[in-house]
């Protein structure tokens, strides 16, 4: 299993930028897949999650509004469109692998098994 996650930037406030994350080794459309970040001292956080039709999503109440995620079953390509970004967007974001979604949750810390290195987003102010 493989996840690899591009994309990262350093951007103004108010900028945006798409990272993307190209899977391999399993049947990509089986499985959810979402982007957690962690920031230097602070705890890991769910960002997103799509699950595997593209049916239920999950968003962090932090990004509602102003990420959109989206999947490309046909590419094994999950991307997150990040627009009006702030400094406090500045993190370490990572793909990972779900076995489900959660519209009304996080479920990073028990459903994700895969995640890939990371791609650096720098929001500066």
């Amino acid at each position: 299993v493989q996840l690899q996650a591009s994309g990262g930037g350093l951007v103004q406030a108010g900028g945006s930028l798409r990272l993307s994350c190209a899977a391999s080794g399993f049947t990509f459309d089986d499985y959810a897949i979402g982007w957690f970040r962690q920031a230097p001292g602070k705890e890991r956080e769910g960002v997103s999650c799509i699950s595997s039709g593209g049916g239920p999503t999950f968003y962090a109440n932090s990004v509602k509004g102003r990420f959109a995620i989206s999947r490309d079953n046909a590419k094994n390509t999950v991307y997150l469109q990040m627009n009006s970004l702030k400094p406090e967007d500045t993190a370490v974001y990572y793909c990972g692998r779900y076995d489900w979604c959660d519209v009304a949750g996080d479920t990073t810390k028990y459903a994700l098994d895969y995640w890939g290195e990371g791609t650096q987003v720098t929001v500066s102010s």
